[in-house]
């Protein structure tokens, strides 16, 4: 091979290279930062038709009904735990922080967290909807075609 072509050829496995680290690097930083939408029915049972579970550490969004009843607040600190719900299995979602003013519960809200058990969400932001009309996109999406019915938990039990 004559040194024109030898040059060449570096200089294209060169600028390859560069491309190919460069879609990398890009890749695993939007791994590390995509935040995917769960309802508690799709976190337990697993989403889309494969019945895909979220790994333990995984950050995630979620979104449901607080649960009535089930809102407990440490009196030393800004901790918080509430249970969420839409139509089947409860997650519980522990927070540390203040609570948005409009957050009460059997209202709808979406929190953004870390799965810490594969039921438990460790929130880092808690979002509650401002009226009856509003409904966050993903939520509306999930429950869209959903019957209404009654929530089949238990208050009783710490399921």
């Amino acid at each position: 091979m004559n040194p024109r072509r030898k040059k060449r050829l570096l200089v294209i496995i060169a600028v390859l290279f560069g491309i190919g680290t460069s879609i990398g690097l890009v890749l695993y930083a939007l791994q590390e930062n995509i935040n995917l939408f769960y309802t508690p029915s799709e976190l337990i049972d697993g989403k889309g038709p494969n019945k895909e579970k979220p790994h333990i550490g995984q950050k995630l969004r979620i979104g449901g009904m607080v649960v009535p009843g089930t809102v407990e607040r440490n009196e030393q600190s800004l901790q918080v735990s509430f249970k969420l719900i839409d139509t089947g299995p409860l997650v519980t979602v522990r927070y540390q922080g203040i609570l948005p003013d409009l957050f009460r519960e059997g209202q709808g809200i979406v929190a953004q967290g870390v799965l810490v058990e594969p039921n438990v969400i460790e929130a880092f932001e808690v979002l509650a909807k401002h009226d009856e009309e509003y409904m966050p996109a993903e939520v509306a999406e999930a429950v869209k075609g959903i019957k209404h019915e009654k929530p089949k938990y238990n208050l009783d039990s710490d399921s």
